[in-house]
């Protein structure tokens, strides 16, 4: 039995969810590449031989601190979205970590990825199938 907010009885809790979290992705996404950029220098810039792979452990790392930190990415605290799990409650590490695992694995694999974004734009909820596996969704912070 979840305690996330109804969204037919609380729909505030969901407006603009969706998009948000589009936009929230796409700040994350540049701010993990300025990382790997500032980061490159440091592997003697060896690092641009294999960016896409310093790009996947720096958002994973950078994804899994951030949740854990307080439910929300960078980009998502921007938005002003969190992640909330079946009991309504903020994300602790374990479920940072499955989360982002299972937002990477989605990721590496476009057809999960596909169908993530279409649950995430047609569910009530608007949850990714991430979300639906670990009964959380995104929701507006609360105020």
């Amino acid at each position: 039995m979840t305690r996330l907010p109804d969204p037919d009885i609380q729909p505030q809790f969901y407006e603009g969810v969706p998009l948000k979290r589009l936009i929230a992705w796409v700040v994350d996404i540049v701010l993990i590449a300025v990382i790997c950029v500032l980061i490159v220098p440091f592997t003697a810039f060896t690092g641009i031989f294999f960016f896409p792979l310093l790009m996947l452990v720096v958002g994973f790392v950078y994804r899994v601190m951030t949740i854990a930190n307080s439910s929300a990415t960078w980009g998502m605290r921007l938005m002003a979205i969190e992640l909330r799990d079946g009991r309504d409650q903020k994300f602790d590490l374990g479920q940072a970590f499955a989360h982002t695992l299972g937002y990477t694995v989605s990721v590496a694999m476009p057809p999960l990825q596909l169908i993530s974004v279409v649950l995430m734009a047609t569910t009530a909820r608007g949850q990714g199938l991430t979300d639906m596996v670990l009964s959380a969704t995104a929701l507006n912070r609360r105020r």
